[in-house]
């Protein structure tokens, strides 16, 4: 048996259920007599019961006079209520439970006996009494000689009348019609037409509603102003008692310490302890608690404010653990030293084993990324600002920029063929340039005979290089507002093209779609996707950023982030919309460079700060599911220089690494 059906059993009256036993058990001889029997004993019967009831001195008063207090108060007292007089009346001595089974069974009436135990005492029922019951039960009148279909008196009917009520004859305005009621038909009629009447219109169900809508927020029952009842006071407790225990009462010291407190800290009430009730003296504030009281009541604005019990918990996002998210970069395990200044550009070699790093004090070297050992050095004389390795493995070239020019150099890996292909591909006869003469103007292959190169110079400081993925084409970037500013080179052929559009904005970056001939343009404040086969715009995402600082391509093409001066991150599912799906809020200062990883779901974000932050970015083939975002790890270990902190981080090809290039002229790499 549960807690509540035990409860249930304990409210129930002990009476009644006995009462209820006593009908169901009844006695057999009883029980047993003839119906017609008892429906005459019952005429007789009830006359007697219901003389003997008319007399006020038979009823018997009962013996509590305390009024209707529950039982329970009692349930441990050894008395039970007080009697007229004001004495205790005892409990009579209960037998167990043994004993009044043997005598019930051994008295023949047990049956007819209740327990009063309101009185404390048991109480046999009657004959007549039992029949009441009976009766009550069978859903009938308590009284045999009530009936309850008794014929209907109708006193204004009579068979044997021999005059009606009135005899005047029908009226004759009740067979002709009304004219005064037809005039009242016109008027109402006319000021239906001219909208003097308006109808109530009826309420309209609604087709479709919320099937767990809430039904607190309808419309009825706002029409009205519900009361809201005023704060109560708080109610006094120990402390405010005239004789409080001991440990209620402060003592001297910590009366003292009170007054150092300030006034909006300190106790408002201090106990105090006195003998009697009259010793206690008038309280000094009382006036101006009422008051205050008074004015809490009409002057302070009460809303009825509907709350909202939310675990804070259950509003976070339910994202993976980072153990599951596992391999990421998370430690620093080498470090490449050699640079003198800041390490401005870094790039992997499209197998994983050599990386270039461009750097403030004039120089590019090649570095080995399992061992650190700094493989070749060219020294340029100026700011190396970028650096980008052919993705072609069969073609080892390195292409640089410094200032105004763009170098294409020969790295020297590879085997004899491909070092006497790339030697010829980067062979110059004499020094072209394109074939009309406005190309002329600002862009001009050179062969560079000290580096044994080519030098691409442009007419201003090139500020991005992207390759495309097939190894032929070099796209530049250079910041004016004008359509020269971006330029797409044809390696083979030694042809520059113009970008055909027209750029609105100063553009930062550009980056070939990794699969399709789509390609994007960062301006500083929107980034431009184009299709170069069908030569038109194709989308214009809106990155709602102060301005933006580098862009990456998801190894699928669907999805994009772009980093910001500002040190937001946007992702954008080109998919979904022109807006950032997600905006992440991540560094205190600029982001300078933000990549992809090739193969695992990574991404990563650098900024001046001297952090690196790692993410877990998963896409889903299925195009109904967003694309799954966690932050993992924050790698710092750069150390800030003239204000700058993280130049530049790329991914391993192959592995989940990081490199990352700092102003404090090393690079680093974490290994998960």
């Amino acid at each position: 048996m549960s807690h509540q059906e035990s409860q249930k059993l304990d409210n129930v009256n002990p009476l009644e259920t006995r009462v209820e036993d006593v009908i169901e058990r009844g006695d057999n001889d009883f029980l047993d007599d003839n119906h017609d029997q008892d429906e005459h004993s019952e005429s007789s019967q009830s006359h007697q019961a219901v003389d003997e009831s008319d007399s006020s001195e038979d009823e018997v008063a009962p013996r509590n006079t305390i009024g209707d207090v529950p039982l329970e108060w009692y349930k441990d007292e050894k008395h039970i209520g007080y009697d007229i007089a004001g004495r205790k009346i005892t409990k009579k001595e209960r037998r167990d439970k043994l004993d009044s089974f043997l005598a019930s069974a051994d008295d023949s009436k047990n049956w007819r006996k209740i327990y009063d135990e309101y009185n404390d005492e048991e109480v046999e029922l009657t004959k007549e009494e039992i029949k009441h019951i009976r009766r009550l039960l069978k859903g009938k009148a308590p009284h045999a000689e009530f009936d309850p279909y008794a014929p209907y008196v109708d006193w204004f009917k009579w068979d044997d009348a021999k005059h009606p009520l009135s005899n005047a004859p029908e009226p004759k305005r009740r067979f002709i019609p009304s004219k005064w009621e037809s005039k009242k038909v016109v008027e109402y009629v006319r000021a239906i037409r001219k909208g003097l009447i308006k109808f109530d219109q009826p309420k309209e169900e609604p087709r479709f509603y919320r099937l767990w809508g809430d039904d607190s927020s309808s419309a009825d029952r706002t029409k009205h102003l519900a009361y809201i009842p005023p704060p109560k006071p708080k109610l006094p407790g120990h402390e405010e008692s005239y004789n409080p225990s001991l440990e209620y009462i402060p003592t001297q010291e910590e009366i003292n310490s009170y007054q150092l407190m300030y006034e909006e800290d300190r106790p408002k009430f201090i106990p105090k302890k006195f003998t009697s009730f009259r010793s206690i003296p008038a309280y000094e504030n009382a006036i101006k608690d009422s008051f205050e009281r008074c004015l809490d009541l009409y002057l302070c604005p009460r809303v009825r404010k509907k709350r909202i019990n939310i675990d804070p918990e259950s509003l976070k996002p339910k994202l993976p653990s980072r153990k599951d998210l596992r391999p990421y970069p998370s430690t620093c395990y080498l470090e490449y030293r050699g640079h003198e200044g800041a390490v401005l550009s870094i790039s992997v070699e499209p197998s994983g084993q050599w990386i270039a790093s461009g750097s403030k004090d004039g120089t590019v070297r090649i570095w080995e990324v399992e061992t650190g050992r700094c493989l070749r050095v060219w020294e340029i004389g100026e700011a190396v600002q970028l650096v980008a390795w052919n993705p072609l493995p069969e073609l080892p070239v390195l292409a640089a920029s410094v200032g105004a020019d763009v170098l294409i150099l020969n790295t020297g890996f590879g085997n004899e063929e491909e070092q006497k292909r790339v030697k010829e591909l980067l062979h110059i006869g004499t020094p072209t340039s394109d074939d009309s003469d406005d190309m002329s103007s600002f862009l001009s292959w050179i062969q560079d005979e000290k580096y044994d190169c080519i030098r691409l110079r442009h007419y201003r400081t090139v500020s991005s290089i992207e390759w495309h993925r097939k190894g032929d084409y070099l796209s530049t970037v250079m910041p004016a507002g004008e359509s020269r500013a971006i330029l797409i080179h044809q390696l083979s052929k030694r042809l520059t093209q113009r970008f055909p559009f027209k750029l609105h904005g100063l553009p930062v970056s550009s980056v070939f779609h990794p699969t399709r001939s789509i390609f994007f343009v960062a301006t500083k404040k929107n980034v431009r996707v184009y299709d170069l086969l069908r030569q038109k715009l194709i989308k214009k995402l809106e990155t709602q950023l102060r301005e933006v600082s580098s862009i990456a391509v998801h190894p699928a093409g669907d999805n994009l982030i772009v980093g910001s001066k500002e040190g937001k991150l946007c992702w954008f599912d080109m998919d979904l919309s022109s807006k950032p799906y997600k905006t992440l809020k991540c560094h205190p200062k600029d982001i300078t460079k933000v990549a992809f990883h090739r193969s695992y779901p990574l991404f990563a974000s650098c900024s001046d700060d001297c952090t690196a932050y790692i993410f877990h970015g998963m896409v889903y083939a299925d195009l109904n599911q967003n694309p799954l975002i966690v932050p993992l790890e924050i790698l710092r270990g750069h150390t800030s220089y003239d204000g700058r902190g993280v130049m530049d981080c790329k991914f391993h090809p192959r592995q989940p690494w990081l490199f990352t290039a700092g102003a404090d002229s090393s690079i680093k790499l974490y290994c998960h």
